[in-house]
């Protein structure tokens, strides 16, 4: 107790520089421990919602043999999930029974028959839309509570439905199961935002923190040095050390803490893009808070007391400015085993053996990332010196040949700086193969996506809408002929698709020679005829409507054959026969007619197009093949997630090498000014400062590029998607990299000040 004492004597009563120092190491525990909350915050806010959507969902008391019990005279319920634009709405109409049950989470009451309780986020939807009142029928009762909502801007809606209109709906008797119909993140999508999460925040934010320990280091280590000459022992010099940087890890853990909830409490009421949430969902579990406020200074003291062992060691060497011992090369050790995992997933990869078990490699690859992130951290000065040593021998330019020599010298000072850049490009490429990995399992294996929308009740202003909304490529109307069901013998139908040959173009990726203005039979190259049984001159009738008066008109198969080729894993023109425009009498609409609509598979295309129909009615019913909208807006919360841990590496990237430069920078006055004093000039000691740091920066972002490319294939290799090479993300590393060059290049030039302070080199 007494060392620790003496360590808080010596920080408070060692003048400003001191102060300023602990006050930087504060701030940059607050910074760190902020974002280590946001990262262990995540899953809870996940685990929150789904245990809301759980604790609400309909079911039935059961016996031993699975059976129902009590279902007679319970209410009934029935759950529909229909997309409102790109966002799903969930409806539940509930049919009173004789029997009471509890209400769910949320209700102070079942709704009656003709009433509607609403979720805030679609009372307002509802307000802005009155069409929407279609599939919202009765009369609003009240507001769904945050209890029955997983998230405040769910699109959610209890309606009181009369009891004939659910004779075939189940019976319920409670509400709540242990686990929830879809989960806001599935377990497997979840592993990879932790995998992103571990590789982008928590590795830079273990190196962040050390660099916030490791403050004024040769200053540090000189006064230790005095205190162990004058009698201290070695464990009680490691503790003094060890007690300045806890206090303010310590400091700096409860004020990173405190500005976290405040951050929570703003951005959860703003909300991100397709993610919010309740700001009690984000507040810190204990268990987080025992992280943040035992394991920050526990890396604070295990780190403090590391820094002190030279000085408790050898003091004399200290203080006469013995020359450094080389970098031990065990920081290779963590380098190599990552690497060989890496490389092996690339191997098997690339001889087309990639590998089906994912619980091995939900293990190993974040075992790699972090192994290869650590490795280029640990290995990164004994590059350096290697470097610096080879350069310093060839090179004859003064500037060079000082930074190489300091570089030599002190091969961990420079690389203070650098490796929180280093470690931002490396997980820059693990982002990209991520988003490659969640592009691949949010888009269809077809370049394009069809929207089927049913014509009944759509107006022919609704359809224009329909037809010019952004991203739609290409559009027709699909009908089919008329069959008299009072005929008990088989009748052939006729699919057609009403088009011109541009729309015919602008939806398939091949038509030969179409021509405007008749009918013709349609042949797809891949597939063929679509009906065997459709022959030409047969004769197929087609209804059409117009103010409640039925017109029919006959269509003869052509003789003319037009051939196309259709996407191969979705059909955008499933029809017989290609019928133009002028087929419709004028004024009529086809009965039973479907539009289709064509765009890009991308999901920013799919979700414009969604919310284009929405815009134009969102009570139309639209039929996006193949898509599952509660799926499409999973992809979108992953996407917020992912964007999250790039702001926060990226925070953390420029804090550390905001708060290493400024510590470097107080460091290397009494060295620049000697230079000065011995007649070098202000231009040469800036150009050593800047290839001081961008030489060793160089080769650490080098290796950053080719690790991290390769940690992102041997994780698409695992991704079990049909991408495993990523060429057109190199042009962004590189870019990357380049502008943490200049950022250190620019950082480096004010460390060479204009006026020459002498009592900077007297001695101690």
């Amino acid at each position: 107790m007494r060392d620790l004492l003496l360590g808080l004597r010596l920080l408070l009563g060692s003048g400003r520089g001191s102060r300023v120092r602990f006050l930087l190491m504060t701030l940059g525990s607050a910074i760190g421990v902020g974002c280590l909350a946001v990262v262990l915050t995540i899953p809870g806010i996940l685990a929150a919602q789904d245990a809301r959507m759980a604790a609400r969902q309909p079911t039935c008391a059961r016996d031993s043999q699975g059976h129902c019990t009590g279902a007679k005279g319970a209410p009934r319920e029935l759950t529909m999930t229909d997309p409102l634009g790109s966002r799903p709405m969930t409806r539940v109409f509930m049919a009173a029974g004789t029997k009471h049950i509890a209400p769910p989470p949320g209700l102070a009451a079942l709704p009656r028959q003709g009433e509607i309780f609403l979720s805030p986020r679609l009372h307002e939807v509802l307000r802005g839309e009155p069409g929407l009142a279609q599939l919202l029928p009765g009369r609003e009762r009240g507001l769904i509570g945050a209890q029955g909502l997983a998230h405040p801007d769910e699109l959610y809606a209890y309606i009181g439905v009369s009891p004939d209109r659910l004779k075939d709906a189940d019976g319920v008797t409670l509400f709540g199961t242990p686990y929830p119909p879809s989960r806001t993140v599935e377990s497997s999508t979840l592993d990879i935002v932790r995998f992103t999460l571990a590789g982008v925040v928590l590795l830079p934010l273990g190196v962040f923190l050390s660099v916030c320990a490791r403050l004024s280091a040769a200053v540090r280590v000189r006064r230790l040095a005095a205190l162990r000459l004058l009698g201290l022992s070695t464990k009680a010099v490691q503790r003094v050390n060890a007690a300045e940087t806890v206090a303010a890890a310590l400091f700096g853990a409860v004020l990173g803490l405190g500005i976290y909830e405040l951050v929570n409490q703003m951005i959860s009421r703003a909300g991100l893009p397709g993610f919010k949430w309740y700001p009690s969902d984000g507040t810190p579990s204990l268990s987080t808070i025992l992280v943040c406020l035992l394991g920050c200074p526990a890396l604070a003291w295990f780190v403090g007391r590391a820094s002190a062992r030279k000085a408790a060691l050898n003091p004399l060497a200290v203080r006469r400015s013995a020359v450094q011992k080389p970098p031990a090369k065990w920081g290779l050790l963590p380098l190599v085993p990552g690497l060989g995992i890496v490389a092996g997933y690339c191997v098997v990869g690339a001889t087309g053996h990639a590998p089906r078990d994912t619980r091995m490699s939900a293990v190993l690859m974040p075992l790699a990332v972090v192994l290869v992130g650590a490795g280029l951290a640990l290995t990164l000065p004994l590059l350096s010196q290697v470097l610096a040593r080879r350069m310093a021998h060839s090179s004859d330019s003064l500037s060079l040949g000082l930074a190489m020599r300091r570089n030599e010298a002190e091969p961990g000072g420079a690389l203070r700086v650098a490796t929180g850049l280093v470690l931002l490009v490396y997980a820059a490429s693990l982002v990209q193969g991520v988003l490659i990995e969640l592009d691949q399992i949010s888009k269809h294996n077809s370049p394009v996506q069809i929207y089927g929308v049913g014509l009944d009740g759509v107006t022919a202003e609704q359809q224009r809408a329909l037809e010019s909304i952004r991203g739609v490529r290409g559009h027709g109307v699909r009908v089919h002929s008329w069959t008299d069901l009072r005929v008990d013998s088989y009748q052939p139908t006729l699919d057609a698709v009403i088009a011109t040959c541009g729309q015919l173009r602008a939806s398939v990726p091949k038509v030969d020679g179409c021509v405007d203005g008749h009918p013709v039979r349609l042949l797809d190259a891949a597939n063929g005829y679509r009906h065997d049984d459709v022959k030409p001159g047969a004769t197929f009738p087609f209804r059409f409507w117009k103010d409640g008066q039925r017109r029919v008109k006959r269509l003869k198969v052509p003789h003319d054959i037009l051939r196309y080729r259709d996407w191969s894993d979705i059909q955008a023109m499933d029809a017989d026969v290609l019928v133009p425009p002028s087929f419709v009498p004028a004024g009529y609409r086809p009965d039973s007619a479907t539009l289709v609509l064509v765009s890009d598979s991308d999901p920013a295309t799919v979700r414009d197009v969604l919310d284009g129909i929405g815009g134009v009615d969102p009570t139309i019913a639209v039929d996006p093949y193949g898509i599952n909208v509660t799926a499409l807006q999973q992809i979108a919360v992953v996407k917020t997630l992912l964007a999250i841990g790039m702001v926060l590496g990226l925070t953390i990237g420029v804090a550390a090498y905001m708060v290493a430069a400024t510590d470097r920078a107080m460091e290397r006055r009494a060295q620049v000014t000697a230079l000065a004093l011995l007649g070098a000039r202000p231009r040469t000691l800036r150009a050593a400062q800047v290839a001081q740091v961008v030489v060793p920066l160089a080769v650490g972002l080098v290796l950053a590029v080719v690790t991290g490319k390769a940690a992102e294939s041997s994780y698409l290799v695992t991704g079990g998607g049909a991408i495993f090479w990523d060429g057109k993300g190199v042009p962004l590393l590189l870019a990357c990299a380049s502008g943490a060059v200049v950022v250190a290049a620019l950082g480096s030039l004010p460390l060479v000040g204009r006026r020459i302070d002498p009592e900077l080199i007297r001695r101690d």
